[in-house]
């Protein structure tokens, strides 16, 4: 067995771009919002298996399937998280929270927290996937209620088109001892256009402290990309792609684990604070 000492990393796409040229419009909540939660507790020794899906998508008009009109916006999330062990002792708490209400900054519509312990016994291992998707788009917007720099001209305060993708995932396989916590928020809903889009995610996996071992055993792999088009909100090109930007981080350790720790943190909008 060897050791593997990765130390944090951390990466940040914050589109600090001044107003008015790129970033995302949001579309606001509907009348009629929804509030849930899930909070899971589990101590087990032995088979142990646990799926959740949530797929949102919300528009700032209809939802068609048709190309976007002027001041359309459109965003979704799609979260998926599973894990299996065959045998060993499992410790899991997990909290996940959604509410469609429109939120500022600094505030999520989507966040789930879990912090796991595992033990082997008899050869047993655990598997798991966790997976944060999220998509704006929209085209361009004369509304009053986009947040505009005081200097801007009239001629020039529209919100441009754009159309982003962002994904963070994280991998477990074969693990045989580790203590690991995970973190996934996005928002995707706000009342105007001072408030960017967000998407966060951080896993932590070190020894578990009830193993004598002092490193975690196993493989983990993480992997971060974009996708971003972004247009521009004056003359003629006004439904042409002015900016693109894509980006992929990917990271894998396998082994004898003393510390692997990775964080990504993304925000898109018309003016970030």
């Amino acid at each position: 067995m060897y050791w593997i000492r990765l130390y944090v990393v951390a990466i940040m796409a914050l589109f600090l771009i001044p107003v008015p040229i790129w970033g995302d419009f949001l579309p606001n909540a509907t009348p009629e919002n929804q509030v849930f939660s899930i909070t899971t507790l589990i101590d087990v020794i032995g088979f142990v298996r646990t799926d959740t899906e949530m797929s949102w998508t919300i528009s700032g008009g209809t939802l068609e399937g048709k190309k976007f009109g002027p001041d359309e916006t459109l965003a979704s999330l799609l979260y998926k998280d599973s894990m299996i062990t065959n045998g060993g002792h499992l410790l899991l708490s997990s909290s996940l929270d959604f509410d469609s209400r429109n939120k500022s900054s600094g505030l999520y519509n989507f966040e789930t927290d879990k912090v796991f312990t595992y033990e082997s016994m008899e050869g047993s291992h655990l598997v798991a996937d966790e997976y944060l998707v999220m998509s704006t788009g929209g085209n361009y917007s004369d509304s009053d209620n986009i947040g505009r720099c005081v200097f801007a001209s009239d001629s020039s305060a529209s919100a441009p088109a754009f159309c982003n993708t962002v994904r963070a995932r994280s991998s477990l396989l074969n693990v045989n001892s580790a203590q690991v916590s995970t973190s996934a928020k996005s928002r995707i809903v706000a009342a105007d256009g001072s408030v960017p889009s967000a998407l966060s995610y951080r896993i932590d996996l070190t020894p578990n402290p009830a193993s004598s071992l002092g490193y975690a055993v196993g493989s983990v792999t993480t992997e971060f990309s974009a996708d971003i088009m972004e247009g521009r909100s004056d003359g003629s090109s006004w439904n042409k792609t002015s900016a693109t930007n894509t980006m992929k981080d990917k990271a894998s350790v396998s082994g004898g684990i003393i510390t692997f720790s990775k964080a990504f943190d993304y925000q898109s909008g018309l003016r970030i604070t």
